[in-house]
């Protein structure tokens, strides 16, 4: 029994030196990634400049002159795949995928575009500036105002009060689009702010005006984001003429706004 005694004492200082190593080691590991290589359909060529995105992790990347790439990732994420003129895909991440250390090759579909009938009307100006000024109809400029301590600007189509009036009422009305959009989709609204954050993300934002990355990444239908938008009272010109980044901080403003509507309403 003495004898024992002394090997388990002697043991003692490497089970507790293990218990305490393990934990670094997990800690320490490296998350997982996948690779790909993205190609045309049309030609087989690699896509250069392809913009991938993981919508779960909401972190993005760009494809190389040979057209891969390397994200992180892990089972079940969902991968976003967009480059101007093609069609967008999605790709769900298996496990196969982050176990093999091959690119696995994903192929881009070329869209078919229908040039549409351009119509010039002719106001028939005289010269005359003062004529002319009537002649020619002429949008009322959009109201742009800032809501204190959220540091976002708002550029809307009608005054700021008219805002601030929907917003609140959504607030108290279940059947309101915001209620429903803002308060049942409160993880995919929570992405804006990682959105915000991944300078991959945001220049392919930048660079797109159809919506589908920001409907993939926030979990809406590109209908629904505008309809946020006019509930918000945004412009019929801003909504149709910004691009997807622009919209996006819209979108997040007034996600802002609900929220601080919200809190105020849930203290009182």
């Amino acid at each position: 029994m003495r004898y024992f005694v002394v090997i388990l004492f002697l043991l003692l200082p490497f089970l507790s030196e293990a218990q305490t190593t393990q934990p670094t080691t997990t800690a320490q590991a490296q998350p997982a990634e996948v690779s790909g290589t993205i190609i045309s359909d049309n030609t087989l060529l690699p896509i250069s400049g392809a913009n991938i995105i993981n919508i779960n992790k909401v972190k993005g990347t760009l494809t190389d002159t040979k057209g891969n790439f390397t994200l992180e990732a892990a089972v079940n994420d969902t991968i976003h795949i967009s480059f101007i003129g093609y069609t967008s895909v999605k790709v769900r991440v298996t496990n196969d995928w982050v176990k093999n250390s091959a690119p696995v090759k994903i192929t881009l579909t070329e869209k078919a575009y229908t040039l549409e009938e351009v119509v010039i009307n002719s106001y028939n100006l005289t010269g005359y500036l003062q004529v002319d000024a009537k002649l020619a109809p002429v949008q009322p400029p959009a109201f742009r105002y800032n809501i204190s301590s959220l540091g976002i600007g708002y550029e809307s189509a009608g005054g700021a009060a008219a805002s601030v009036n929907r917003v609140l009422s959504s607030v108290f009305n279940p059947a309101d689009l915001l209620h429903n959009t803002f308060g049942k989709k409160g993880n995919e609204m929570r992405r804006l702010r990682e959105m915000k954050k991944d300078d991959a993300v945001r220049n392919a934002l930048a660079s797109k005006f159809d919506r589908e990355t920001l409907s993939a990444l926030l979990g809406v239908s590109k209908q629904e984001i505008t309809d946020i938008l006019e509930r918000c009272n945004y412009s019929e010109e801003f909504i149709n003429t910004a691009n997807d980044l622009q919209i996006m901080d819209a979108v997040s403003g007034c996600y802002e706004e609900y929220k601080a509507v919200n809190r105020s309403s849930a203290s009182n």
